[in-house]
């Protein structure tokens, strides 16, 4: 590494360590963090120093199941309200915050204000998208769960989709959960590589967080 890779390597430690973030370096200039959130559990962020700039992806939703294009309008106009990142599609539809910056303007301030707004898009956005492109999937998640007699106090900030008329008594066509659990967490990914091609189309949810 160069002399500015090096400078904006220590700043991003600089920044990770003074901000107690759990976080480990995965290579010479390279770093994954974790952003503690208050509607997702957590963010994963890869932070990549390169020749010329810093790269940095995180993971936001996979691809939504319904009303895709309402769902890239809102991304798009969201955009324009966010400093330095922004929202990105990878080729699976998944949805990720990107960034990348010259390695000269690089240094714990600057890192901290990207954070900051990466955190900002993520986990504050988090509930407007699932209910732009989930909804059917919590609504089935809480009819699941009140048909099994099972809590649905964490889809309580849900509760203008999924309280409505009771559904029939001999309905048949109540839906698993995928794969058994909250929807809200098959939207999440510990994968923090970005937007790039990847070979497995058939598990657009990635592994579980």
């Amino acid at each position: 590494m160069g002399d500015v890779e090096k400078t904006a390597a220590q700043a991003i430690e600089a920044f990770l360590r003074d901000a107690e973030l759990e976080w480990e370096s995965t290579g010479p200039g390279a770093y994954v963090a974790q952003l503690p959130g208050t509607r997702k559990l957590r963010t994963t962020v890869s932070l990549i120093v390169g020749r010329h700039s810093l790269s940095l992806n995180a993971f936001v939703i996979r691809r939504p199941d319904e009303n895709e294009s309402g769902v890239h309008r809102w991304l798009l106009e969201r955009n324009l309200k966010l400093y330095g990142v922004g929202y990105a599609v990878d080729q699976l539809g998944d949805v990720y915050v990107t960034a990348r910056v010259p390695l000269a303007a690089v240094g714990a301030d600057e890192v901290d204000r990207l954070m900051g707004q990466v955190l900002e898009a993520a986990d504050g956005a988090f509930n407007t998208l699932l209910e732009l492109g989930f909804a059917s999937a919590i609504r089935r998640e809480y009819e699941w769960r009140v048909s099994r007699g099972e809590p649905t106090r964490n889809l309580d900030a849900f509760a203008h989709l999924t309280q409505r008329p009771p559904a029939s008594a001999d309905r048949t066509d109540l839906m698993e959960p995928m794969d058994g659990t909250d929807p809200t967490d098959l939207m999440d990914r510990t994968d923090p590589t970005g937007p790039v091609d990847r070979a497995d189309p058939a598990n657009p949810a990635g592994p579980a967080a």
